[in-house]
């Protein structure tokens, strides 16, 4: 079959808001959209009293066990038949569903058809019934103790034959039951592919130092993968090589291997170092049985060629010829195991040498314009990338946001994070827009790839949006609109009696880029330059802490300071009442829909710590700026020789600052008690094994700057308002000494363990 994208201009779904889906029209969510949906009339009522008729299936089929599954899980029930002989099939026919496409994607089909007496599914393959059942499933919607769906005729089939989700477990890692559960969402929304970035958190039999203090063991590993493929999702490896391999480097047995002398990038030139990739590579498929795919990455890699091994003079040329030699070399080790390997083959690779790569290596990127020519002419395949989160704080950038967050922040400090284009109109509308427009196919993609970064240590649950974009758009590109999506979405993962989750997403959203904007970005003081970028070594190396000043603490004998909180932070604290307010309407609005929906109470779960956290920050900003109020009135008052009132306010604000410290620590161990139920504690010690860790990522990682989540706080702990508090409290005793003044009232906070 062939597809052409641009048929989409002609038909409007890129100019003005795209007309709405047949199915949405009439009020069923279906995430992917189907391919073909024929109207019948009325509607059709299913309810307990429909017998299940498998044709030629066993009954332990995963559609079959799926579909009981979700009626019980969902909708509370069974089937156990009865008067009048309504039959729910269930079949698979080769040829069920005519799609035109290649066999991988063929077996994918299907065909549901809806009547009054039956209802009819059938997969071209064993894959295509269970989206069946899946597309079937979305459709009920409950009225009146009943479920209905509609009286039509759905023909299906993906455009794209591999649509990934990507998992980045580079600052986290999740508990064996979170990703089970992530796979049975991922089928629902007919994901076969999930790219599973594991970096430390695999044991690598071979090389144990790698594998951090818990990792995940080899037959863990397997029973995860065996999980997916009884779903048809294949949990494909994701090995960070060679480069990004500061979780191998950083120990000191492969002190020697360290290409430039970083943590960051293994010596191409040394031999030793292609054992120890292909040993890790070795160890991994043995672990993934049943996976025809592994992703040796090679992102980011910007010292090719440097080592003391090396002859060849580092240059753009050589640096390149190094670059194509790890791939021709990778591939043959992998093509001898049987996986297909998938690549980022961008810098610092050049034109000439992407000759040498062999053709089944499949692009996973598409990012070089003057390298799709090169690839179609060899006959390679692409996925289409698509970032659905990237340098984000908090939560996802997924819909577009109002200028009010489009300035610098108010401190007035210097902030070179610039929205992208993909954050100033949402990642949901960038991943429509990058996926129905012709750039990606240009070249002759065979998948798409969701790609959720975990480097700011964005908890999973809050790429679910995009995620499912990323699948619909990969299934059905261009339909339907991004809007749509995102409606939809929310009845289907949330359940049909989810209210308003839309705009509470849009306010998660303003609080989390009003709270990440809202701090100062200073060179570190911690930790030294970075490596590079994506356009190469050296470049945008340096690291920024986030920070604020605290209040200028008064000075004896008469009280002077020098005021400037306020005044620094004019902008940012005249925001704060209205942050505040919305804050407060996120967590009604966060708390209402926990009562309500009837799926993913945990993800609500999630979000409702973070709001916890952003309403600390708004009460943490407002309170420094009364305490500079209470440090003036203090002075003024010794001005009036009124010693006692100045103590007052002078307790007033130790006391204020004291309850700052303890609410801040309060929500912090909320939300890693929130993210533990689903995440094992980050940089654990394991059976008495303790994990290693350094300030030598490649980038500005918010989430690698410290072992635990203390990242998380670490802006408010710079701060370093316990010193604060401990210097004023030494000013308090003596200026009581001096004015022999009783202290009085003076709390000292304690927080519940």
């Amino acid at each position: 079959m062939i597809f052409v994208p641009l048929l989409l201009l002609a038909a409007g779904t890129l100019s003005g808001q795209p007309p709405a889906t047949g199915l949405w029209a009439r009020g069923y969510a279906v995430i992917p959209t189907p391919q073909k949906f024929t109207p019948g009339a009325g509607e059709v009522y299913f309810d307990s009293s429909w017998t299940l008729a498998a044709d030629g299936l066993q009954p332990n089929h995963i559609a079959i066990r799926s579909l009981h599954s979700d009626l019980l899980q969902f909708h509370g029930l069974s089937m156990h038949g009865g008067p009048g002989g309504r039959v729910l099939r269930l079949a698979v026919r080769k040829d069920a569903v005519d799609t035109g496409a290649d066999t991988a994607i063929h077996a994918q089909g299907y065909r549901l058809t809806t009547a009054e007496e039956e209802i009819t599914i059938t997969g071209n393959g064993d894959e295509g019934l269970l989206y069946g059942v899946q597309t079937f499933l979305q459709l009920l919607k409950p009225e009146n103790g009943r479920l209905r769906l509609p009286a039509a005729s759905i023909e299906d089939w993906p455009r794209l034959r591999l649509r990934f989700l990507h998992w980045d477990t580079k600052h986290h890692q999740d508990r064996m039951e979170t990703l089970k559960r992530y796979l049975d969402w991922a089928v629902r929304f007919k994901v076969n592919m999930i790219g599973f970035e594991l970096e430390d958190k695999f044991e690598y039999p071979s090389v144990p130092e790698a594998g951090a203090p818990g990792a995940f063991t080899s037959s863990e590993l397997q029973e995860i993968v065996n999980y997916g493929l009884e779903r048809f999702i294949q949990v494909v490896p994701v090995i960070q090589t060679p480069a990004h391999m500061s979780y191998v480097l950083k120990h000191p047995r492969y002190a020697n291997l360290r290409a430039d002398g970083n943590n960051y990038q293994i010596d191409l030139c040394n031999e030793e170092s292609y054992k120890l990739i292909f040993r890790m590579y070795d160890d991994v498929i043995n672990a993934t049985r049943g996976v025809d795919y592994l992703f040796v990455s090679t992102d980011e890699v910007y010292y090719a060629g440097i080592g003391p091994r090396c002859s060849r003079p580092y240059n753009e040329k050589n640096r390149s010829l190094a670059w194509a030699e790890f791939a021709q070399r990778a591939h043959a080790h992998l093509d001898a195991k049987g996986r297909r390997m998938l690549a980022w083959i961008e810098y610092p690779l050049l034109g000439e040498h992407l000759e040498m790569i062999p053709s089944s290596v499949i692009d996973g990127v598409i990012g070089e314009e003057s390298f799709i020519p090169i690839e179609n002419r060899k006959g390679m395949r692409q996925l289409a990338y698509v970032s659905l989160q990237g340098s984000e704080f908090l939560f996802p950038d997924h819909l577009p946001l109002g200028s009010d967050l489009a300035e610098r922040p108010a401190s007035g400090a210097d902030d070179p994070l610039e929205f992208e284009r993909g954050q100033s109109e949402g990642r949901i509308r960038a991943t429509y827009r990058q996926l129905a427009e012709g750039r990606f196919w240009k070249a002759h993609p065979i998948g798409v790839f969701g790609a959720a970064w975990g480097d700011s240590g964005l908890h999973n649950e809050t790429f679910w949006l995009g995620w499912a974009a990323a699948a619909r758009y990969g299934w059905h590109p261009g339909a339907p609109g991004p809007e749509q999506h995102t409606a939809e979405f929310m009845r289907v993962f949330y359940g049909p009696d989810a209210v308003n989750l839309v705009e509470t997403y849009r306010m998660m959203q303003r609080q989390a880029r009003a709270w990440q904007r809202s701090w100062d970005r200073i060179v570190s003081r911690t930790r030294g330059p970075g490596y590079g970028n994506s356009d190469g070594k050296g470049i945008g190396t340096t690291r920024y802490d986030q920070t604020l000043t605290p209040p200028s603490l008064p000075q004896l004998p008469n009280l002077d300071f020098r005021p400037g909180f306020i005044a620094q932070y004019r902008r940012l604290l005249e925001d704060v009442p209205a942050r505040s307010l919305e804050n407060d309407r996120l967590i009604h609005a966060l708390q209402d829909n926990l009562g309500r929906v009837s799926r993913n109470h945990y993800n609500l779960e999630v979000m409702l710590g973070l709001a916890a956290f952003t309403g600390h920050h708004w009460r943490l900003l407002d309170s420094l700026a009364g305490v500079e109020r209470s440090f003036h009135r203090a002075r003024n008052a010794i001005r009036q020789n009124n010693a006692n009132e100045a103590m007052g306010h002078l307790v007033a604000a130790y006391n204020d600052a004291g309850r700052l410290e303890v609410e801040g620590e309060r929500s912090y161990r909320n939300l890693v008690k929130i993210f533990e139920k689903s995440q094992f504690p980050k940089g654990r010690t394991v059976t008495g094994r303790e994990f290693l860790h350094v300030l030598d990522d490649v980038k500005d990682h918010w989430a690698g700057r410290t072992k635990d989540l203390g990242y998380m706080v670490a802006p408010e702990q710079s701060i370093g308002l316990a010193k604060w508090r401990k210097e004023l409290r030494a000013l308090i005793e003596e200026f009581g000494k001096r004015h022999r003044i009783p202290i009085q009232g003076l709390a000292e906070q304690r927080l519940e363990e």
